[in-house]
């Protein structure tokens, strides 16, 4: 799902709010939680999971192309803890929808 989409499907729930009204909420919601991960902190919606920022140690890493030796610098990622919720709702629904393997 795309954030358009999203935010065509909420539209379609919530009829009495205009489009525009559900796009500027759902970047506003975006911005904020994009800005607190941003300063390091940890977000937590309960029932779906929480993002928070993990710092990746500086390493020597490998060029793919030539083999050569690379220094990577520290850096921080997101990192996304599915809830209770979340994990169960995904599991049911893979039992419905299973995975094609080649």
């Amino acid at each position: 799902m795309t954030k358009s989409q999203l935010i065509e499907h909420i539209s379609l729930r919530l009829p009495h709010l205009l489009q525009r009204d559900v796009e500027m909420a759902i970047n506003i919601t975006i911005d904020t939680m994009t800005n607190h991960l941003a300063q390091g902190e940890r977000i937590e919606i309960r029932g779906f999971g929480g993002f928070s920022v993990i710092q990746r140690a500086a390493r020597i890493g490998r060029n793919p192309k030539t083999g050569e030796q690379v220094s990577l610098p520290i850096r921080h990622s997101t990192h996304f803890k599915p809830g209770l919720d979340l994990r169960e709702r995904v599991s049911l629904s893979s039992n419905r929808f299973p995975l094609i393997k080649d």
